[in-house]
């Protein structure tokens, strides 16, 4: 391993590789700090396999990675000329081992890990660098030259630029690293920006406590263990594909391969690897945790596999191999869910809610029968959770088991060790985001997302923890716009969009609100029609809003019903599969 290399500044346009090779003696004294994350990582087998690229094959362990951080922690220091405690670092590269020893080096050296995405075009990396005030922005070799540009554009705050060999081969791990108490309480943790469907993205400080938290939360919901093999399909920017799929993972000493960009037929091939005979000496995939839209994928590709791989596929995609198949991210409609349970003969997809500001904290269980459709589980291990009434604040009571009250609609508040700390620089937002407690406890979160809380037979016996007791969480939207207020009614376009994709003539729906003067608000469908929409309209012509109305009078009171449906060939996402309804809104409609 060559380490990180030498520094480039806008007025040094020449790209120098020089490793550096430390005596023996000084990586005999290498340490590690002795936080939770890197005593999971001493605790874990050094043999075992940790990190595997699953195109090219190469694979690394625990020992590769431990080595491997060291020498790159020691690399950042130097290269730093200066203290990192504290400090924004960030890091391009591709979904590979290179990814978890930069973000690990970062961690090591009580700085903040801030990682951008490769796909991010130059002028919204360059908001991200000036708005964190990055002190080092480091590439692999594979993005040198668009972190080039980047600094080229001329930056507010100057950050050292580094680039960094690709590893084809793990460092030895025979060195004796020690875990060292750190001098003063840890400055450091993870950074990641918001998608900024509403303002500039911000920049949500995580504390290395709170993503200790957090990867123990799921620990012991989720029970990763090292027998684990997680397949990453993920963009890394994210929460989801950061903690969910790589802190996590490694805590609990699983492996993780990465598969991304995501292609469907890889996937599908490397699912069904180790049930072909050719492909026996491939370990079976035992955790997969995507968003909604990878689903939806791959049930349409497979048809188009191989009766052989059909059958191979289907046998890793059971219950009795990939023991736990996660979706978050966007809303998972009804019938995503039935069909992958169908095609994997039991697998039922289990949801969860999160966001960047607060990390998983809702989730259905691992036992079958707390993973009812619609719902996303009860407040995670550590996690504290209520509804606040949408219009006064008031905190809603938990409901009775046995009351026949109407259900509340209200704002989800969360609080607790997994909570971040602040927005970066935003001291406006971090206030206004929080309310203080009653109970001298620490302060609850706003999410902005509504949710009812119902009881389901059934469910919540315990039977996947203590934490998955009594009613369970539904999802409604979000405050701003998955809440329609129409004829003095309030809608959730999520309950309508669920029905809509009921319907075997639509692919793709979104449900928005806009202004009426008759009804405050007009409900209307945005949809991508499935080829047989064509003729299967009243009397053979294409299916349009009539028939859609007709098509949900009996699963919809009339007041949900959208007034309106208007179709698009497809509905644009971001890279987690969530539709940005405000720019979806002004782009379709010009409201």
């Amino acid at each position: 391993m060559s380490g990180l290399l030498s520094l480039l500044s806008r007025t040094n346009a020449r790209v120098c590789f020089t490793p550096r090779r430390m005596p023996l003696s000084a990586r005999l004294l290498s340490t590690l700090p002795n936080t939770h994350i890197f005593r999971a990582l001493q605790s874990h087998d050094p043999e075992s396999l940790a990190v595997v690229h699953s195109i090219s094959a190469r694979s690394f362990t625990y020992g590769n990675l431990i080595a491997d951080t060291v020498l790159a922690k020691e690399d950042l220091e130097q290269k730093a000329q200066g203290q990192l405690a504290g400090e924004r670092i960030a890091f391009i590269a591709e979904s590979s081992y290179d990814y978890v020893v930069m973000m690990l080096a970062i961690f090591a050296s009580d700085a903040i890990a801030l990682p951008l995405s490769p796909a991010f075009p130059v002028a919204e990396l360059k908001y991200i660098l000036d708005n964190s005030q990055a002190k080092m922005l480091l590439t692999t070799q594979k993005y040198a030259n668009k972190g080039l540009e980047v600094v080229d554009k001329g930056l507010e705050h100057e950050p050292v630029f580094s680039i960094r060999r690709k590893l084809t081969e793990g460092a030895s791990s025979s060195e004796a690293v020690t875990l060292q108490d750190l001098k003063q309480p840890s400055s450091g943790g993870l950074m990641l920006y918001t998608s900024g469907t509403t303002n500039r993205p911000k920049g949500v400080l995580i504390p290395h406590s709170a993503v200790a938290a957090q990867a123990s939360s799921l620990l012991e919901a989720w029970k990763y263990t090292s027998d684990d093999r997680l397949l990453h399909l993920l963009p890394l920017h994210h929460i989801h594909g950061v903690v969910n799929a790589i802190v996590a993972p490694i805590v609990a000493g699983s492996s993780v391969e990465f598969m991304h960009p995501f292609n469907a037929e890889k996937v599908w091939k490397r699912l069904a690897a180790p049930f072909l005979p050719s492909n026996s000496s491939r370990s079976p995939v035992t955790f997969l945790t995507a968003v909604p839209t990878i689903y939806t994928r791959l049930m349409a590709t497979f048809p188009e596999l191989t009766p052989e791989y059909q059958k191979a596929a289907k046998e890793g995609i059971s219950p009795q191999n990939l023991r736990l198949s996660i979706s978050g991210s966007a809303a998972l409609p009804t019938p995503t869910k039935a069909a992958w349970t169908k095609l994997s003969n039991g697998n039922v997809l289990l949801e969860r809610f999160g966001m960047t500001e607060i990390g998983m904290a809702i989730s259905c269980g691992l036992d079958v029968a707390d993973r009812v459709d619609g719902s996303v589980g009860w407040p995670l291990p550590g996690v504290e959770a209520r509804l606040t009434d949408l219009e006064t604040g008031a905190v809603i009571p938990v409901e009775d088991k046995n009351s026949n009250g109407p259900e509340r609609q209200g704002e989800i508040q969360i609080r607790g060790e997994t909570v971040f700390d602040h927005y970066w620089d935003n001291e406006k937002a971090t206030r206004e985001s929080f309310v203080q407690s009653d109970d001298g406890g620490r302060p609850w979160f706003c999410t902005g997302d509504v949710a009812i809380r119902r009881v389901v037979d059934g469910a919540g016996s315990g039977a996947s923890g203590d934490w998955a007791r009594g009613p369970m969480y539904f999802i409604q939207g979000r405050k701003s716009v998955d809440i329609i207020k129409t004829g003095g009614e309030k809608v959730s376009a999520l309950e309508v969009e669920r029905e809509l994709l009921s319907l075997p003539q639509i692919t793709e729906a979104a449900v928005v609100g806009l202004p009426s003067e008759q009804w405050g608000q007009k409900i209307v469908a945005v949809v991508v029609l499935s080829p047989d929409a064509a003729t299967s309209g009243h009397n053979g012509q294409p299916w349009g809003p009539l028939d859609m109305r007709r098509a949900l009078k009996d699963s919809l009171a009339p007041f949900k019903i959208p007034h309106e449906m208007k179709v698009l060939e497809a509905i644009p996402r971001n890279a987690m599969g969530k539709v940005n309804k405000k720019a979806l809104v002004k782009e379709v409609f010009g409201a």
